[in-house]
């Protein structure tokens, strides 16, 4: 599953149009057979995406040329594929991997189209190339040259596993004839928004008949359904829908091959993986798009001041509030008024259990307790929340201030009354002991 290299050749084409051949490392994956035939066999490949078009501002000087091998090789698996007759938007991103630190993730198959024989010529493929952390996602069917075709190009090496002519650089040269694609594969949310999970596809032979396909499947812990199914036949346009607030536009996916689902009011029951399938004679395929829902935690304390009035501690509460998914991160700090720097306090702390509102999201307490002796007037307590939600963390902040009078009066009020009770009861007492 690991592409180990992206590098790529690119020149200048008619019209002042930049073009890029594109090489990725790929698997190529076959079942493996044995008692069970469950597990799979992976064999190293390459891929070479031909003629990509690109920005033009884009540098020469930072993308590296591809060589054919010297000498061809018939036991190497090396995929030519011709790009130019079906468009995968923003491939370019791929050419920026290596810089972001990215990596590629490609896989290859053996693809039979729908109503075709296993033995079928020519023979297709089938290549799933994702770019982690961001970037295009593309599933394309590549098309391998005919017995007729490889003649007529004087092709005589065999590929030894395939057995299918290779060109006389030792490469198999194909054709990408479909693509299904997303422009943006991982997405992350609040609830309450509206979103639009984007996918498309494109094809080389348009067919001789409207029989179009779209299901969006949503996944996610074991559970899964049919979110919308839509057909466009000549007879007109099926839709079924298991989700309130969710759409497709039929016109742009005939027009445009836009076959984008539009969701409104997300909440936490929407997050999951979402496979976009798209069937149009003879091919069926898909991409898939994740969907993560992030609730940031709304953070504050309980009190709205501290004060000490006598030498009795207080318990200070810290709460996070509505926030997904779960893992949140509470800790305390207090800086006395005669230093600058904060005193970590979270393993004085507690915490409360994790509890789950009824919109899916989770709130959390955090408690401590502050002792007049160790913290006077002008010290600052901090509550720091970290959540995946936050891109920094929440400070919520608490300064020790100076009892009020009525405070100081009541203290001492308090304390007289308690003295007189006091001195009563032991003068009650000595009574009834005489």
């Amino acid at each position: 599953m690991l592409a180990v290299f992206v590098l790529a050749f690119q020149h200048a084409v008619a019209h002042g149009v930049q073009v890029a051949d594109v090489v990725l490392s790929c698997s190529y994956i076959e079942e493996g057979g044995g008692m069970t035939g469950s597990h799979f066999i992976r064999s190293p490949a390459t891929v070479v995406l031909k003629d990509l078009p690109m920005n033009s501002d884009f540098s020469p000087e930072t993308i590296t040329p591809y060589i054919p091998p010297v000498t061809p090789n018939p036991d190497d698996l090396i995929f030519e594929t011709t790009t130019s007759s079906v468009e995968i938007p923003e491939a370019e991103s791929l050419l920026h991997a290596d810089c972001n630190e990215q990596e590629v993730i490609c896989e290859l198959s053996s693809y039979i189209p729908r109503g075709a024989k296993s033995d079928s010529v020519p023979a297709h493929f089938i290549a799933s190339v994702q770019l982690e952390g961001g970037g295009v996602g593309f599933t394309l069917v590549l098309q391998a040259m005919s017995n007729e075709e490889a003649e007529s190009k004087a092709a005589s090496l065999m590929q030894s596993k395939l057995q299918l002519p290779l060109s006389q650089w030792g490469t198999l040269i194909t054709d990408a004839v479909f693509v299904v694609f997303s422009r943006a594969p991982s997405i992350a949310v609040s609830i309450g928004q509206d979103i639009v999970l984007d996918c498309g596809y494109r094809q080389r032979d348009t067919p001789t008949e409207l029989n179009l396909g779209l299901e969006w499947r949503w996944q996610y812990r074991g559970h899964g359904r049919t979110i919308l199914d839509m057909k466009e036949t000549a007879a007109g346009t099926h839709v079924k829908m298991d989700r309130n607030e969710t759409s497709a536009n039929s016109t742009l996916l005939v027009r445009e091959g836009n076959a984008s689902l539009t969701m409104e009011n997300l909440k936490v029951s929407d997050e999951g993986t979402y496979i976009c399938t798209i069937t149009s004679e003879p091919f069926q395929t898909q991409q898939i798009v994740q969907l993560n829902i992030i609730q940031p935690p709304r953070v504050f304390f309980t009190e709205n001041k501290i004060t000490f009035p006598d030498e009795s501690p207080k318990r200070l509460s810290c709460h996070c509030d509505r926030y997904y998914p779960l893992d949140v991160k509470v800790e305390w700090f207090s800086q006395l008024p005669s230093e600058t720097e904060n005193v970590s306090l979270t393993d004085e702390s507690s915490l409360s259990s994790h509890r789950q509102n009824s919109d899916g999201t989770y709130s959390l307490s955090s408690f401590l307790i502050v002792h007049p002796s160790k913290h006077p007037i002008g010290t600052v307590f901090t509550c720091r929340v970290s959540h995946f939600g936050l891109k920094t963390p929440s400070d919520v902040n608490l300064t020790v201030l100076t009892p009020e009078p009525g405070q100081l009066a009541s203290l001492v009020e308090n304390y007289w009354v308690i003295l007189l009770t006091l001195i009563l009861s032991i003068l009650f007492l000595y009574q009834a002991s005489r």
